[in-house]
């Protein structure tokens, strides 16, 4: 790894979150603080146009790895207008109704070309994005969730719910999430990316069906604990509804320390807006798991709860910049 630098970022997560994330890694290697970025993506959405095309084909979910891309395109003329295309969504009354553009040409080349990897990479060619998509694993994922609150005459008895867009909009409260299959093939190049990483980052997203998957991967997770890359975890702004309700930041890693404790962290990013009176708790958290707290100003001005790219740029570089 570069002393002096970050030369390579491998960046986990997926959805809205992962798009944050890769949309203000894209900054740096407009400036050229970094020389190579990776997306890994999770696939275990069964919802929507994703979830349809899952289904009908049985392929991996593509909307989060085509959320991937439209973040890595460039602000030119051509990566704007390829980012509207592929985040392009048929209206209409018929069955092509809700789909979407980037969905379509995903699954079309993995028809076509018969392999994951290739196919985004081809994909990213097309859209001269600046960097790579990488599936979490080969085969599509389900998310199972143990869940207490569902059972009106015994609110601490666990019900399991099974379903990503289900886990996702539960009712009750997430005790524990595992994946199934449990141990998934997972690309060589994902493997390579992480081992050859000077940093990798985790989050932000929906911490229980986003963040989290990713350590329930045997090879990905041991994958992250043998790395030399150093670990940075991006805290969300604000609870989630149905997956993170009532947590605070401090929650967020103790629920990330609880399913990976063997997962060395190096440093916590959270947004000092939004830590609020929450800090020494944070602050003792943090120092409990070895790692370094870094608060910073990364939230969007417009009132809504989501990062703000540039924002998010200046605050990796500074992290990028130490030891």
């Amino acid at each position: 790894m570069s002393d002096q630098r970050a030369q390579a970022v491998v960046a986990l997560g997926g959805g809205h979150g992962l798009h944050a994330s890769l949309s203000a890694l894209r900054h740096l290697l407009d400036d050229l603080t970094l020389d190579e970025l990776t997306a890994v993506v999770t696939v275990a959405d069964n919802g929507g146009s994703s979830g349809r095309l899952r289904g009908e084909f049985g392929v991996l979910p593509p909307g989060d790895l085509r959320m991937a891309l439209a973040a890595l395109c460039g602000d030119d003329e051509w990566g704007d207008t390829w980012t509207r295309v592929l985040q392009h969504r048929f209206e209409g009354d018929g069955e092509m109704r809700g789909h979407v553009v980037g969905n379509l040409l995903i699954v079309g080349l993995w028809e076509l070309l018969g392999d994951h990897v290739d196919a985004l990479d081809w994909v990213g060619r097309l859209l001269g994005a600046r960097g790579r998509v990488l599936p979490m694993a080969q085969v599509p994922m389900d998310i199972t969730a143990e869940v207490r609150g569902l059972v009106p005459d015994d609110p601490d008895a666990l019900t399991c719910v099974r379903g990503q867009v289900e886990v996702a909009t539960t009712d009750g409260v997430i005790a524990s999430i595992a994946l199934q299959p449990e141990s998934p093939e997972v690309s060589p190049a994902v493997l390579d990316a992480i081992a050859d990483a000077d940093w990798a980052v985790l989050g932000p997203g929906s911490w229980f069906t986003s963040v989290l998957p990713h350590l329930l991967v045997p090879a990905l997770r041991e994958a992250l604990v043998r790395t030399d890359a150093r670990l940075v975890v991006v805290l969300n702004l604000e609870e989630q509804e149905g997956e993170t309700p009532g947590f605070g930041p401090a929650d967020h890693l103790a629920v990330l320390a609880e399913h990976a404790p063997d997962l060395h962290i190096h440093t916590v990013l959270a947004d000092r807006g939004s830590v609020g009176g929450g800090l020494a708790e944070l602050e003792e958290m943090v120092h409990a798991l070895g790692a370094r707290l870094v608060v910073d100003d990364v939230a969007a001005d417009d009132g809504e709860p989501h990062h703000d790219p540039v924002k998010l740029a200046a605050a990796y570089a500074r992290i990028f910049s130490t030891r």
